[in-house]
């Protein structure tokens, strides 16, 4: 049997009932929808069960409601007595990831998440930053075209290496254009823009970084009891200090996510599980080696096919 992986997703997983049906059939889910309310001092859980999907899209809530669902999620499958030996979460899944292991409390993970919205949002006018996934390209040729088009002036960088072929590039609005222009002339398959609040993971959230570094040092970090890979290295930490480091130099730094996913691999990785909504990082998995087991638990059904999964490798 090799090891096991737990993944948490991360901004753009979001879909409003996430985690419901789990919060009404146990106490321990519901209660830490309930912890989410106080924290925030508002009704996020409602947010999260009803809707509507572009209150829920925002940055600010979108944060704290995956970490939430996410968590909620892991509480349930508990149950299960199945162990990580690893833990890893795509850019805001990091954060539930670190929850996962102990590295800080649920309660100052929603807090962290809600304030690192807040200053994301707040980084880069509405407007001037965005994003676009390139498909079919390389990240060498890739991170080429981008500093071809930074040194004209429009800042631009990858952002999220997702898997072969699946590439997201960050900055301001002129430069993403550009460069996503110039992808397509080098030979990218499609190019898709998205639909996000600011240029994550680029240079420009700098000023974020500042001052997210202050709200690190009001909460309490703790020496992680599993290895987490983090995204700026594709590296396991568990050193409270070199976490909040690496969660500061996550903001402006590109996900590291493929080689993050090589990376448990090599460490004896070969079944993911992931906690959340959807299926977008057991997908991820399947891209980046086939022979690898993902299982996506989002609800009671999902849970009881991964367990059953589980059990039958033993």
């Amino acid at each position: 049997m090799g090891k096991i992986a737990f993944l948490f997703p991360g901004q753009g997983s979001q879909q409003a009932g996430m985690g419901k049906e789990l919060a009404e059939a146990n106490e321990a889910v519901k209660e830490l929808f309930n912890k989410a309310d106080e924290v925030l001092k508002e009704k996020l859980s409602s947010v999260i069960f009803e809707g509507p999907q572009e209150k829920l899209t925002l940055t600010v809530n979108a944060q704290p409601a995956l970490l939430t669902a996410s968590i909620a999620i892991l509480e349930h499958f508990k149950q299960s007595g199945i162990e990580p030996d690893y833990v890893a979460g795509h850019s805001l899944g990091e954060y539930s990831a670190l929850v996962a292991a102990g590295a800080f409390s649920f309660e100052d993970g929603v807090h962290a998440v809600r304030r690192r919205g807040e200053l994301m949002e707040q980084a880069v006018p509405n407007g001037l930053g965005t994003m676009a996934a390139v498909l079919g390209m390389e990240r060498g040729p890739l991170a080429d075209v981008c500093e071809t088009v930074s040194a004209g002036g429009n800042p631009v960088q990858l952002a999220n290496l997702n898997c072969p072929g699946q590439i997201v590039i960050s900055g301001s609005r002129q430069g993403v254009e550009e460069a996503s222009l110039k992808a397509k002339e080098a030979g990218a398959k499609r190019v898709l823009p998205l639909n996000v609040s600011g240029p994550f993971h680029s240079e420009l959230m700098k000023p974020a970084a500042g001052e997210f570094a202050k709200v690190l040092d009001n909460i309490h970090i703790s020496e992680a009891k599993v290895p987490v890979i983090a995204n700026v290295s594709a590296e396991p930490m568990q050193d409270a200090g070199e976490i909040k480091g690496k969660l500061i130099e996550q903001l402006y730094s590109p996900v590291l996510w493929e080689d993050s996913v090589k990376k448990m691999l090599e460490l004896g990785v070969d079944t993911f599980i992931e906690f959340g909504p959807g299926k977008v990082l057991s997908g991820l998995v399947k891209k980046i080696d086939r022979s690898a087991k993902a299982y996506p638990v989002f609800d009671q059904q999902s849970f009881e096919a991964a367990v059953s999964a589980l059990k039958e490798e033993n």
